[in-house]
């Protein structure tokens, strides 16, 4: 059937009935039917006014659901030590000032916010006001939020939000729910804030910091000469855009040696740094492409998925990234795996060499490594057999890959760490919208509570079941 496209158009003249052909080509009342009525008396109808106005009476706490979300991240972050944050708020009790939003609402507001896969100040702002959802606005209770406010928040904790990963992940192994003997390492590309067409040649950074520094000047002298207010607070806020743009430049410039050094192996190649964000690397991504991004590291428990470490480098490479990591565990928790697990970007001879135990001696510590060893030249040469110069270790772990147990513990690499990549992207973690490795960090790190809280909540209720 042929439907006009105006079949949902409303109007007024119909009461808000939708006109159109889609009901304009159905049966009309006859005027026998009409005489005949107007004889008789139009019937009285208590007809809909979905017009009118209406005010309920009703507290927030009734709103939600008792088993809901919201309520699941306010009770996390009731229990959290805030006391840190507490301590910067100068307005006290009996002191004047504007008191502040208690932190705990912007913790638990970015913690579902993350959930819900919301990764804008703003959107969170629109979510949380008056015509909003109603679970944003019940962690708010009544107290309004700005994405100014939101913004800063969300960045300026990186070692609050990491101690509170710290704490709750030693809080599931004392209450043996993590045991943390296998896990698993992984790494995600993350595209940065900045376009491939921000990076530029030291010379041409040299010219944008003489161009910034000069445009501030004007800028400062039409502010002193200026005398409407309205266009001093307009001439204020070009100058810092001004400013910040030549503190982006300054720090491209200081960049620039490293990724000289980076070049060197190729002639043909020119360092370029970003203007935008100068910490930022061109990488290749997962779809063969090279973009700016930043590369995030994740280390998950393969029984639980629960994320015990996370670092965020801006290294296009994994190799080199399972030590730090290791040794990251090692001093939050004062635990190594016994197992660890990782991709064949992550085989380094020297870091295998340092994490491994000694085969020779059973009661030497280390973790035992399971990573691919990689395909010789000749494709007649058995990768698993030991070769001429390689140490104990290095020919144990080429031994043990070729074995069926290790194969089949390996399985588990795949199904864990890139399962929590996929659930971080899922949420909204395709690309940054801060600049810097501190506050991309930051950013992480709410991904990997919010991906910890769900997965607690879990094992929580898998545990009373069982008891």
């Amino acid at each position: 059937m042929f439907m006009s496209k105006n079949y949902t158009t409303a109007n007024s003249s119909t009461g808000g009935r939708p006109s159109g052909m889609l009901f304009d080509a159905g049966p009309k009342r006859s005027a026998v039917a009409a005489e005949a009525a107007a004889l008789s008396g139009m019937p009285r109808l208590r007809q809909a006014n979905r017009r009118q106005m209406e005010f309920r009476a009703c507290a927030w706490n009734d709103l939600l659901p008792d088993d809901h979300a919201a309520r699941v991240v306010w009770h996390f972050v009731e229990g959290l030590e805030l006391s840190a944050l507490l301590e910067r708020i100068k307005s006290v009790e009996g002191q004047p000032g504007t008191p502040p939003i208690d932190p705990r609402i912007l913790m638990a507001l970015w913690l579902y916010a993350t959930l819900r896969g919301v990764g804008s100040a703003r959107e969170l702002d629109r979510r949380c006001g008056e015509q909003g959802e109603i679970p944003f606005r019940w962690i708010c209770g009544g107290v309004s939020v700005n994405h100014h406010t939101l913004s800063d928040f969300r960045t300026q904790h990186v070692e609050l939000l990491d101690k509170v990963l710290t704490d709750s992940v030693a809080a599931l192994l004392e209450q043996e729910l993590v045991e943390m003997d296998r896990v698993a390492q992984d790494g995600m590309r993350v595209r940065a804030s900045a376009g491939a067409g921000s990076f530029r040649r030291k010379p041409t950074l040299e010219e944008c910091l003489v161009e910034a520094e000069a445009q501030i000047e004007i800028l400062k002298k039409e502010l002193q000469s200026d005398p409407a207010a309205a266009s001093r607070r307009e001439q204020a806020a070009r100058q810092r855009a001004a400013e910040q743009r030549r503190d982006r430049v300054q720090q491209a410039l200081t960049r620039m040696p490293k990724a000289e050094a980076k070049k060197k192996k190729d002639a043909k190649a020119k360092a370029r740094v970003s203007t935008t964000d100068p910490e930022a690397t061109v990488m290749k991504m997962g779809d063969g492409g090279f973009r700016p991004a930043f590369n995030v590291q994740f280390a998950t428990d393969t029984q639980t998925q629960i994320i015990t470490g996370v670092e965020v480098t801006n290294s296009g490479s994994d190799q080199g990234e399972m030590l730090p990591m290791v040794e990251q565990l090692q001093e939050c928790y004062d635990k190594i795996p016994d197992e660890y697990l990782v991709d064949g970007g992550y085989a380094k001879k020297e870091d295998i060499e340092q994490l491994s135990p000694d085969p020779d001696d059973a009661t030497s510590s280390g973790t035992t490594i399971y990573a691919p060893v990689q395909k010789p030249k000749k494709s007649d040469r058995d990768p698993h057999q030991p070769r001429a110069g390689d140490s104990p270790k290095i020919a144990a772990w080429r031994e043990r890959m070729g074995t069926d147990a290790a194969k089949e513990i390996y399985k588990q690499r795949a199904a864990t760490a890139e399962c929590v990549n996929a659930i971080a992207r899922n949420r909204g973690l395709r690309q940054f919208t801060v600049r810097g490795l501190l506050k991309a960090k930051a950013v992480i790190l709410w991904y990997v509570l919010a991906q910890n809280l769900m997965r607690t909540v879990a094992l929580r209720a898998a545990h009373a079941i069982e008891c």
